[in-house]
């Protein structure tokens, strides 16, 4: 599994919303600049988190991009989630076991599952908060 550029990216935007929080509605420009994105593949990113409920977004001039939860409560496996889709380490779950002709035989399906619930269980654990008190 390669957690690609969307993935990244949304989670620093995320951070960049929560530590610029007190301003309210953050421009997406401002945000592009200081996480040294294009704006182009920001909006993209923001618009998979406000489809996803991780941000809001308001227009006008004093519009913009803001977390929808506190911090404490967006995981990074929501986040990455929202962009990622499935995080399974392999094709086969993430397409799901009944898929595979194999799964009824497979030696190895049992270490994917875990890897997998392991992947997952750590990602839902940890916060944008965690991360930006250093707690990762």
């Amino acid at each position: 599994m390669v957690i690609s550029s969307k993935g990244r990216y949304a989670l620093r935007m995320m951070l960049d919303l929560a530590q610029h929080d007190d301003e309210g509605f953050v421009s997406l420009k401002s945000v592009s600049q200081r996480q040294e994105v294009s704006l182009k593949y920001m909006e993209a990113i923001a618009a998979m988190l406000n489809h996803a409920g991780l941000v809001q977004s308001q227009r006008g001039k004093e519009g913009g991009y803001r977390l929808s939860s506190p911090a404490s409560e967006i995981t990074v496996a929501k986040v990455l989630h929202s962009t990622e889709g499935s995080l399974a380490a392999v094709a086969c779950l993430e397409l799901g076991e009944s898929t595979c002709e194999r799964a009824d035989r497979c030696l190895t399906l049992p270490l994917w599952k875990k890897l997998d619930a392991m992947m997952d269980t750590y990602l839902s654990g940890v916060t944008v908060q965690d991360l930006l008190d250093g707690k990762v």
